[in-house]
């Protein structure tokens, strides 16, 4: 069984400068070989094979030797297999075409080895040692561990690990005893029947046979509609590549991350 757990990060100064080369190798191969895919297909009609731009990367490693020394091998191996994986779900209809990365938007690499865990922090090839905050241990074994940084700058590892699955119980009770899940309700508690109603004005409406309860509907954006609308606006009327309107971009992206962390 595949159980995912994902981390904060702390990264020192070096450790983002590594890491921002490392985000930047894996978004330029992915272009270049979505490229390749696409120039391939006008050309003859046909998909290019995982295989084909695999290869390339030797070569391109030599014309461009920072590849190699900014960025983990494997790294660039893990690029390329989802890159295949995106292509051919979009081919079968699971997915949208995907698209050419871009250095503001979401960053990520894919480890998928080598990366160790070790007391309070997460040892990653060719970035070191990073302070890590984990809130429950990691079990099992290490499967891939995917570092993200968000629009707002904060950094987060998803660890992959392949545990044992524990949870399954034998089918039947041999005893003939009642099973303690099926059994009477505690004493002083009972059973009872309730109705739930899920809407948009109201959250839930329940229904308990007696009387009705209702829960309102949160509506997180819109208590952050005049705050995004401000930004978004001041925003817009910045000139583009400034130093003001990347600060704005993040403040933008900051209220769209208290949205989206007031729905958990």
């Amino acid at each position: 069984m595949l159980k995912a757990i994902k981390v904060r990060l702390y990264p020192t100064t070096e450790q983002q400068v590594a890491l921002s080369k490392s985000f930047g190798c894996a978004r330029w191969y992915w272009n270049y070989a979505l490229n390749a895919c696409l120039q391939h297909y006008s050309e003859t009609g046909k998909s290019l094979k995982l295989g084909v731009y695999k290869a390339y990367l030797p070569q391109l490693k030599v014309e461009h030797p920072w590849l190699k020394e900014d960025c983990y091998s494997a790294v660039l191996q893990c690029v390329a297999i989802n890159l295949n994986k995106a292509y051919t779900n979009f081919v079968e209809g699971r997915a949208k075409f995907p698209r050419f990365k871009s250095k503001h938007h979401k960053q990520s690499i894919q480890y998928p080895q080598n990366v160790k865990v070790a007391d309070d922090c997460l040892d990653v090839p060719k970035i070191g040692v990073i302070k890590a905050v984990f809130h429950r241990p990691i079990e099992g074994k290490i499967k891939t561990v995917t570092i993200s940084k968000t629009p707002t700058d904060k950094y987060f590892a998803s660890i992959l690990c392949e545990v044992e699955d524990n949870s399954s119980e034998p089918s039947g009770n041999p005893t003939g005893e009642q099973s303690p899940r099926l059994g009477n309700p505690p004493t002083g508690l009972s059973h009872k029947i309730l109705g739930i109603d899920l809407g948009l004005k109201d959250f839930a409406i329940v229904h308990d046979g007696e009387q009705v309860t209702k829960h309102s509907n949160p509506k997180h954006l819109k208590r952050h509609e005049k705050n995004l609308a401000r930004k978004q606006k001041k925003f817009a009327h910045k000139v583009k590549g400034s130093n003001s309107r990347n600060k704005y971009r993040k403040l933008v992206a900051l209220v769209h991350e208290r949205v989206s962390n007031s729905r958990y």
